[in-house]
């Protein structure tokens, strides 16, 4: 196996853990985590919405929100538009707590790309884009 390949699964194994730590930091297990992502990255959401970017069920889906809103980071508010449904919605200090806790990461990852020259950030960005292209090709074969 190629250096780059190995390391592109060296990165997934330590995003994995990195991932679980800031998980045990934000008291929430994968799946909530991954709510959480949602939910900060595009703010409010109805659980239905939710359990589509999760790929769980709406049932499994309730439970989720059932957690974040037991440990303080969303809670549920009546739909803007359809009054008889509602939107989970991710408490500001949750967001703050999760950006405190992904920036110095974020940062770092920034300090490093701006090491390279433009060309070379060019080429890294290619990869990583074929990386992912790859990834994404392989799952829709497997669908």
């Amino acid at each position: 196996m190629r250096r780059a390949s190995e390391l592109v699964r060296e990165f997934t194994e330590v995003n994995a853990q990195y991932a679980a730590q800031l998980g045990r930091e934000l008291e929430v297990n994968a799946t909530d985590l991954q709510a959480m992502q949602h939910l900060v990255m595009s703010g409010s959401l109805s659980p239905t919405e939710l359990a589509r970017r999760l790929d769980i069920s709406t049932a499994a889906a309730t439970s989720v929100v059932d957690r974040l809103v037991a440990v303080g980071h969303a809670t549920r508010q009546q739909h803007p538009t359809d009054r008889r449904s509602v939107v989970v919605v991710p408490r500001p200090a949750s967001v703050e707590r999760a950006m405190a806790a992904l920036m110095p990461m974020i940062i770092g990852i920034d300090r490093v790309l701006d090491e390279f020259d433009e060309d070379e950030q060019a080429t890294i960005t290619e990869y990583l884009q074929r990386i992912v292209d790859a990834y994404r090709a392989r799952l829709e074969q497997a669908s």
